[in-house]
């Protein structure tokens, strides 16, 4: 199960109050205004008591319009209850909705500039979760502020003041125990916070055995898992059983005793103001305003238990988020980085050596130049290093000494963008977006009208299955292009790379899924594409590169030869080895496979 790692609540505080205060109108409003709802619902007793005074005199016309006038008083301390809360709303909706806006765009933009190493080392659909939870935790901690601990606040204080002001003790004894309530409470919840963890943990876990089992259905099916699955199943959410059992009896322990603690308030309040009341000093109104009182802060207090838990939940939702805004992105530009500019497409490793763990170097002094539209095949056993050159090229990793460049330029000193842009890639397992097939292919090139876009489907033999298809060019190819076959799928991606048509192009077994009539026809497309282009080509069926212009053997993270096709095979090397295999009918594997 993966670990949580959470940032501190402080880290948490200082992305969510500058994004809060950048709009200080509706902040203020939203703040207003709940300031306003508590103290005309502390007015308001105040003048019920003095009501209620009247009232116990008997009936007397001459009080009738006292009565009138402090009801017209009551009438409008509630409406203007009602316009705050109207104002708050309205506001905290527009303040809510702008911040998490911001909140959502600032932590998927500065996700998508981490590093392929990172996505590689993390689950998708975990950081998906994580943007959306960083969003929502802003919405429930505001919404704890504004709904329970600013309103709880300015009503406490209030009454206590109000209490104190007609009985020293009847103030001195709420405040007293409204402390012991909420020191309770704050001990309580963070006892129970453990309970808490444990129970959000097992619900993770069988979320992850629900999506890991139905993302697999196909091996599920095939390989007759089923019961297995839920066994595996049963075991997860008897787990979350026992956690939700052993935090919501914790709940309702909490309950109890907070239940307890506020029946001995309200006792000795009423206590308290009876025995006032038989000497006089206070009067029958003052039931009516410490009854309105309590339970006005009963109210307040109630709640804060549960909104104590959604700040702790909100913290730690928004800390996992935070944790990975924190983190330095592994390939950064550096300050004042240039715009690579390609005038001949010259590509040089020297002395490059690349490794992930020490004990085990994958690239070690690496040289070697691809020249100005030159055609260089990459070959060699799997875990040789093939696809580590490329993804070095394309600055997916930085090298851990020597240099990368392109035309004398330092492609570490150069923005990732302009060097990306200058690079047309076709991998060998092309994801494509759940977008049409329109989008998929003008991904390659942004701007380009419909028609480049039908073009370079024609060249890469698309259009054939595309117009075919009841929506063609509109059609949604699904998640990760599921709806398409391989080979198709691989089309589109060479389609984007036509398309995209940038000095230097990369091709890792860019034919590999395409049958055989598929794989002439681009074969001859390709051809096409590669013309007046810099091209480094990786494969593994060495008749896909008999006519390239350069053949690099690699082993063990070096060049161990460097010819033609022709050449090669006269020498009596890894090649020539690797090409009697293939002609005998297999292509050897090991147990390594690239980076």
């Amino acid at each position: 199960m993966e670990t949580k790692v959470i940032a501190p609540a402080s880290d948490v505080f200082k992305r969510f109050v500058p994004a809060t205060i950048k709009h200080p109108f509706l902040l203020f409003s939203a703040l207003g205004s709940s300031i306003g709802i508590e103290l005309a619902q502390l007015a308001s007793p105040w003048y019920m008591r003095q009501f209620f005074n009247i009232l116990s005199l008997g009936p007397n016309s001459s009080l009738s319009s006292q009565l009138v006038h402090l009801i017209a008083i009551i009438a409008g301390f509630l409406f203007v209850v009602w316009f705050f809360r109207r104002t708050r709303g309205w506001s905290q909706v527009y303040l809510e909705t702008k911040v998490m806006n911001e909140l959502s765009q600032n932590a998927f933009e500065y996700l998508l500039r981490h590093s392929t190493h990172f996505f590689s080392s993390n689950f998708t659909g975990t950081l998906t979760r994580k943007v959306t939870k960083y969003k929502d935790a802003f919405e429930s901690l505001f919404d704890a502020l504004m709904f329970s601990f600013l309103p709880l606040t300015v009503y406490v204080i209030g009454a206590i003041i109000i209490l104190f002001s007609r009985s020293h003790l009847l103030g001195l004894i709420l405040a007293f125990w409204t402390v012991v309530l909420l020191i309770f409470q704050y001990i309580a919840t963070n006892m129970r916070q453990p309970l808490r963890e444990d129970r959000a943990n097992a619900d993770s876990a069988v979320v992850g055995v629900i999506s890991d089992s139905l993302s697999n259905h196909s091996a599920v099916v095939a390989f007759s898992g089923a019961k297995d699955e839920s066994f595996l199943f049963q075991n997860a959410i008897a787990r979350w059983k026992r956690a939700a059992t052993r935090s919501w009896i914790a709940d309702e322990n909490i309950w109890t005793v907070q239940g307890l603690i506020m029946i001995i308030v309200n006792v000795s309040l009423l206590y308290g103001t009876y025995i006032f009341w038989t000497r006089g000093e206070l009067q029958i109104g003052d039931f009516v305003l410490v009854q309105a009182y309590l339970i006005g802060t009963f109210e307040q207090l109630m709640s804060i238990n549960r909104d104590l838990r959604r700040v702790y939940d909100a913290l730690a939702d928004a800390g996992e988020m935070v944790h990975i805004l924190n983190s330095t992105h592994e390939i950064l530009d550096i300050p004042g980085a240039d715009t690579l500019h390609v005038d001949t497409g010259l590509v040089s490793f020297k002395d490059v050596s690349f490794y992930f763990d020490e004990n085990r170097t994958i690239l070690k002094n690496l040289t070697v130049s691809l020249l100005p539209g030159q055609k260089v095949a990459l070959v060699g056993p799997s875990g040789a290093g093939k696809s580590t050159i490329t993804k070095l090229l394309l600055r997916l990793f930085d090298v851990r000494s020597g240099s990368v460049t392109i035309d004398g330029q330092n492609i570490a000193e150069v923005t990732q963008t302009s060097l990306r842009d200058a690079i047309g890639f076709v991998p060998q397992e092309p994801v494509l977006f759940h977008r049409s097939l329109m989008e998929n292919i003008r991904y390659g090139k942004r701007d380009a009208t419909d028609e480049e876009v039908i073009a370079a489907a024609k060249k890469a033999h698309c259009h054939e299955f595309i117009s075919k298809l009841s929506s063609q060019y509109d059609t949604l190819v699904g998640e990760r292009g599921i709806k398409l076959s391989g080979g198709e799928r691989q089309r589109v991606a060479i389609a984007r790379a036509i398309l995209k048509n940038a000095p230097i192009l990369v091709l890792d077994e860019a034919t590999s899924s395409l049958d055989s009539e598929s794989e002439s026809y681009i074969q001859e497309s390709l051809a096409i594409l590669m013309q007046g282009k810099t091209v480094l080509v990786i494969a593994h069926r060495l008749s896909t590169i008999m006519n390239m212009d350069r053949i690099l053997v690699i082993n063990h993270g070096a060049v161990v030869a460097d010819d033609t096709h022709s050449q090669l095979l006269k020498q009596d090397g890894l090649y020539q080895k690797l090409w009697n295999i293939q002609a005998g009918g297999f292509i050897p594997e090991t147990e390594e496979s690239d980076v």
